[in-house]
């Protein structure tokens, strides 16, 4: 379950749950199907799809170094009508 960092809260995940989608940043280099298999065994659910996208790091001054944090991975998860996930840990964003 260490693949999931954690849920992700916007206003496009919150207008996404009404579609019984779930929105959550997971570790980079963690794959589909690993994530797929972590929400299946961990919440019993059943997953339809599963979307991803790579969202780029930010650059940060440290005095006269130009820094930039590492790049993180967002995964949208649909799962199958009559099925949810539990509130997980939240970051705000």
């Amino acid at each position: 379950m260490d693949g999931i960092k954690y849920v992700v809260v916007t206003e496009k995940s919150i207008r996404l749950l009404v579609k019984n989608q779930y929105t959550s940043n997971v570790k980079s280099g963690s794959t589909r199907t690993e994530i797929k298999h972590w929400v299946k065994l961990f919440f019993s659910v059943k997953v339809i799809a599963m979307n991803s996208h790579r969202l780029p790091g930010k650059g940060r001054r440290m005095r006269p170094i130009m820094v930039h944090t590492m790049h993180y991975k967002r995964m949208i998860i649909t799962l199958q009508p009559g099925y949810s996930i539990p509130p997980l840990r939240t970051k705000r964003t």
